[in-house]
């Protein structure tokens, strides 16, 4: 019997059991069932731009912990890796540098920048060796513009994930976004990775919530697109507002498009504004505790600090307020369940809906 169940129906539908969030048992299992099944952001290209550069990347640290490096081979052929030495287990890379090949710093083996091995020293009496053992792990490189992302699951295909968003915002020049780290910022918020994930997912709180936000979104007018994997809230602006200036290829052509709000299962959201992209990526800390990264990368720094992305800090803020006091609500022995708003939570009913097939496979 499958320990969570989310009717299809959004009008039969109950939310998720408070079980999810609260027992220790599921928070272990999601790290394997969900996360390790899914896609991850792991940086942009402008870490690795020249040949023979070798950066780490640990994914989801205090969760996953997995520690990867991305690297640039002589072929100018981009890979992602183990940072895992395939002899003793030591992690081999520490800080990004350049270099030639891979050299584990304990006894000397040595990998070609693809991740194939090289070389060991005082091996020559083992049988059967190199073998395919030896050569470290490759994992899944799906690039989106400038941006990077990888699976620990070399099975799952990148589309599955990324193809609606691709080719809804396919006219952006996402390679000339800059990363700006003095407008990125980490939020640490008291509450359970999925309670964030839900309320981003639904513009319902936005007139309760958001006053700012609000006054410059048409409410009325606010949409939502299901895909398999991901989906899209289309921020449509008030008279007078920022506006994206949409080309003619664009299927919202003609339309006042203030944001795009991309989120992919299960923990990435991508803001996309006139000045340019706000990346948010929720990371478990614990049970009920969760690192919210704000990356910003800007297109038009004309356009920062206006319209429905002028003030992120301030949305951010109000919405810690409200996902840290649900996390207080969903202890009481009084709640186990609620129901959805059939016009308004089409986003969090698939959400949960994503996190029950997971959770039951």
């Amino acid at each position: 019997m499958d320990n969570f169940f989310v009717h299809p129906n959004i009008a039969e539908a109950q939310t998720l059991s408070t079980d999810f969030y609260l027992k220790e048992e599921y928070y272990q299992q999601a790290k394997e069932k969900i996360f390790a099944n899914s896609f991850h952001f792991i940086g942009d290209t402008e870490k690795m731009k020249e040949k023979g550069w070798v950066t780490p990347v640990n994914l989801l640290d205090n969760y996953l912990d997995e520690s990867l490096i991305l690297t640039r081979d002589m072929q100018d052929q981009l890979h992602c890796l183990s940072n895992v030495c395939t002899h003793r287990g030591n992690l081999m890379v520490e800080h990004p540098c350049k270099v030639k090949d891979i050299r584990c710093s304990y006894h000397g083996r040595r990998f070609q920048l693809n991740g194939q091995f090289l070389s060991m020293p005082e091996f020559k009496e083992v049988h059967n060796f190199p073998s395919e053992a030896d050569h470290l792990t490759s994992l899944p490189l799906h690039q989106w513009g400038n941006l990077l992302f990888t699976s620990l699951k070399k099975d799952i295909d990148a589309p599955r994930f990324f193809k609606e968003m691709s080719e809804r915002v396919g006219w952006m020049p996402l390679h000339e976004f800059t990363f700006r780290p003095e407008l990125s910022k980490d939020y640490i918020v008291d509450a359970h990775w999925a309670l964030y994930c839900e309320n981003y997912l639904e513009g319902f709180h936005i007139p309760f919530v958001h006053a700012d936000l609000n006054s410059v979104i048409d409410y009325g007018n606010y949409t939502v697109e299901l895909y398999p994997y991901s989906n899209l809230q289309l921020g449509i602006a008030k008279e007078g507002e920022l506006v994206f200036d949409l080309p003619s290829s664009s299927p919202d052509f003609g339309k006042k498009v203030a944001g795009y709000y991309f989120w992919v299962f299960p923990n990435m959201m991508f803001n996309f504004y006139p000045w340019g992209l706000s990346i948010n990526i929720v990371k478990p800390l614990a049970i009920n505790k969760t690192k919210v990264s704000f990356l910003s990368y800007v297109w038009d720094e004309s356009k920062l600090r206006q319209g429905a992305g002028g003030d992120l800090n301030k949305v951010e803020l109000e919405d810690e307020a409200v996902v840290q006091n649900v996390q207080k609500g969903i202890r009481s022995r009084f709640y186990t369940h609620g129901r959805y708003s059939v016009t308004r939570e089409m986003g969090t009913h698939h959400f949960h809906r994503l996190i029950a097939a997971f959770m039951n496979a």
